[in-house]
């Protein structure tokens, strides 16, 4: 990251802030004094006392916040009685914006009231103007206490809306991390969940085969050790991949996701599992100089097909299925659909528990904003139907 301004960059320190507090009351002294030196009629000491009482225990605001600002106030008061200095609200208003942001009373003082307040002030004192001489002598004196009613709101207010600020943006901070590590753990269980239910389940399979055929077909057992060799090795680079993911704080190195170049190989292996498979893959060449979809998109599509060819090996096995995958004519569009006409002879009982292999196709789904049908067809068979939009206006 370049810092260009490093200063402004990076949260102050403590210390930091005091220090610029401290130049603060400085300048505020100064002014105060030379507002001050034009009052003949004042000791000297008053005209140096006065403006460093105003300004410097300013310095302190961030330590002691309700003692320096209600020792301000009192000295501001006393200002404006003697005459001493011009606009010495300013002094208490400084310190009060530490005390609305740090103090307990925010919910006991109704902060869109003294807002309110705040502005009709200004607002009369800049309508009213300056009163005239000839007005009672109340009237004369009323524009002080005006001004240091409409400072002090002021400060308040701002004071206020700036800690409920950060309170809010600390709250959505926190809630977005917690958002993000939910949405990452969903995404690495849908990964981990095709790709273990995909090879585990293809493996189990044809390792029941080899089992029952092992003395009666030995040729036909070699055939499915050599799947069971081929699922494992691809399941094993495949969760070597997710673990470097999520052990590396570092983006990893990876190569291209599994795209619509990857549907023959499942394909394949759902033949090799004794499912007769009808292929339909209109999309251009397969992620070749035809039809271009989004990396995501393609990944879903690879995804979706291989949980449905996963349950048809699964549960339906020997039997025979279609894969359709056909992108719209206006390229708004892929649609995916794989049907079964089992349930046949099951080389496995029913997997017990919750259908995560479902609810997984249906969030890929809904992430893109596509619609999602998954059920049974009268009879027998078991249809799974996505349309996953990608282009522009779908």
């Amino acid at each position: 990251m370049d810092e260009t301004n490093p200063l402004f960059a990076r949260r102050l320190s403590r210390g930091q802030l005091i220090l610029l507090d401290l130049a603060a009351g400085f300048v505020l002294a100064f002014v105060f004094f030379t507002s001050a030196a034009g009052a003949t009629a004042l000791p000297p000491w008053v005209k140096i006392t006065l403006p460093c009482g105003l300004g410097l225990p300013l310095a302190l605001r961030r330590l002691w916040p309700v003692p320096v600002f209600l020792f301000t106030l009192v000295l501001a008061i006393f200002a404006v009685v003697i005459g001493a200095v011009g606009f010495p609200w300013f002094a208490p208003a400084y310190a009060l914006y530490v005390v609305a942001m740090t103090g307990r009373a925010g919910s006991l003082l109704p902060v869109s009231a003294i807002g309110l307040l705040s502005v009709v002030t200004i607002a009369g004192l800049a309508v009213a103007g300056t009163p005239r001489q000839n007005a009672p002598g109340w009237i004369l004196h009323l524009d002080e206490p005006l001004m240091g009613i409409a400072a002090l709101g002021s400060a308040w207010t701002i004071g206020r809306a700036v800690s409920e600020r950060r309170r809010y943006a600390a709250r959505d901070a926190e809630r977005m991390a917690a958002q993000a590590v939910m949405e990452e753990r969903l995404r690495i269980a849908r990964e981990l969940h095709d790709v273990v239910t995909h090879s585990v389940g293809l493996i189990a399979v044809k390792a029941g085969v080899a089992n029952h055929v092992m003395a009666t077909k030995p040729e036909e057992a070699q055939d499915a050790l050599r799947v069971i060799e081929t699922a494992s090795r691809g399941a094993l680079v495949e969760m070597r991949h997710l673990l470097g993911v999520l052990r590396s704080a570092e983006p990893p190195e990876r190569g291209p996701a599994p795209g619509l170049a990857g549907l023959e190989g499942l394909v394949r292996q759902a033949r090799s599992a004794g499912v007769e498979v009808h292929c339909d893959f209109r999309i251009g060449r397969l992620g070749g100089d035809g039809v271009r979809l989004p990396e995501g998109v393609e990944l879903a599509v690879y995804r979706i097909v291989q949980e449905a060819l996963t349950n048809v090996v699964k549960h339906a096995a020997p039997a025979r299925c279609s894969v359709s995958v056909v992108a719209d004519e206006d390229g708004r569009a892929v649609r995916i659909e794989v049907v079964d006409d089992g349930p046949g002879r099951r080389a496995l009982p029913p997997v017990e528990g919750a259908g995560h292999g479902l609810i997984g196709m249906r969030e890929r789904v809904m992430m893109y904003g596509g619609t999602f049908e998954a059920g049974r067809l009268p009879g027998r068979g078991f249809r799974v139907f996505a349309r996953l939009p990608y282009g522009e206006g779908s």
